[in-house]
């Protein structure tokens, strides 16, 4: 199966792309889905992290301390680290398993920090599609929808990768941007839906 890592900056619309490459027949794995089962009540990562950050890294109901983590990472470089090192190896770990097991036209894998994470994702894709759009129009539908401040989502984005270095290793760019219709976003899917079938065959 083709192998097609779909990534872009948080608010350029990845989930939306990913739901209609769904309906279109790709099975999508959702790596940011598997990390939170990683971190939820009983998930497999949250004695390790546990045991690393102490007890204040743990909500009442046994998972991940979202509020706690996310101020601890952006404060300190090194604790983002140490999360992704344990993080990392186990996410990789189900998303071989989901892998393994998938079926449909070709195997989408939706990863917010592709670039980020470097050649151990990059040297195992065939294709990468990067949903672009405005940092501006990030910055207004991540506070419209999450109720996080401005100053906390321009946080979020200085710790990504920029547009330059996400679009420098793309095979496919969706551009989203905020005069960008639904209509028009479906159709430019639909055209590389088709050429990545035709890839595949």
């Amino acid at each position: 199966m083709l192998r097609l890592g779909l990534t872009g900056g948080i608010g350029a619309g990845k989930s939306t792309v990913a739901d209609i490459l769904s309906g279109l027949g790709a099975t999508v794995i959702d790596t940011d889905q598997v990390s939170r089962g990683l971190t939820a009540p009983g998930g497999l990562a949250m004695p390790a992290i546990e045991q690393e950050f102490g007890p204040q890294a743990v909500s009442e109901d046994g998972s991940l301390d979202r509020a706690f983590m996310r101020q601890l990472a952006f404060s300190d470089p090194h604790a983002r680290k140490r999360l992704e090192a344990i993080m990392h190896p186990l996410i990789r770990q189900q998303v071989g398993n989901l892998a393994s097991q998938a079926s449909g036209l070709y195997l989408v894998f939706d990863v917010p920090l592709l670039v980020e994470a470097g050649r151990r994702w990059i040297d195992e894709l065939d294709r990468i599609c990067v949903i672009d759009c405005e940092v501006e129009t990030q910055i207004q539908r991540v506070v419209a929808r999450s109720g996080l401040s401005r100053e906390q989502v321009e946080k979020i984005i200085q710790a990504q990768a920029s547009r330059e270095q996400r679009l420098a290793v793309a095979h496919d760019v969706i551009l989203n941007g905020k005069d960008i219709s639904n209509e028009n976003l479906r159709h430019q899917v639909l055209v590389l839906h088709e050429r990545w079938c035709n890839l595949e065959t």
